[in-house]
């Protein structure tokens, strides 16, 4: 079983995520009950309705379980170097066009590109793990091959 970094306020966000989804376990099953009660359940659309969120709920709540013991939770504010690894913020340069970008690597669970937080599981993640400002890497992107220039590689720590 492999590890999956994951930052201490990630993986607070996560277990605050699973708590909320074990409240929403009695008014699903309550649903379930006031649906039944209407009568036949073959055609009673709030029954399956009911039945179906049921069926998702358990589905993220065991998803959650899976994966919290594979958790390896580290704290962003021990994080410092030179090599890009997981919690760093990377200032990138497109050798081609000269646009620049600011990434942040995180685990998978915290990955939120609008944010600029991508994940090291990613195709720029792999790229950059382990390179340095001054190095350049070339991506394979769903566009094609781009390739970049590592500018800038800060860890900020927790205050992202």
């Amino acid at each position: 079983m492999s590890s999956i970094p994951i930052s201490v306020q990630g993986f607070e966000k996560v277990k605050k995520e699973l708590d909320r989804l074990k409240k929403e376990r009695p008014e699903v099953i309550k649903a379930i009950a006031e649906a039944r009660e209407e009568g036949d359940l073959k055609e009673n659309g709030g029954y399956h309705a009911a039945r179906e969120r049921q069926g998702m709920l358990e589905a993220k709540i065991n998803y959650i379980e899976s994966r919290i013991p594979q958790f390896q939770v580290i704290d962003l504010d021990t994080l410092n170097g030179s090599k890009i690894t997981f919690g760093a913020t990377v200032t990138l340069e497109d050798i081609d066009t000269g646009d620049t970008k600011v990434y942040t690597l995180m685990g998978p669970d915290e990955s939120d590109f609008k944010k600029g937080i991508i994940s090291i599981e990613s195709p720029v993640g792999k790229a950059l793990l382990g390179k340095e400002e001054g190095d350049e890497v070339v991506v394979n992107a769903p566009k094609g091959k781009i390739e970049y220039g590592i500018v800038e590689v800060t860890f900020n720590g927790s205050s992202e």
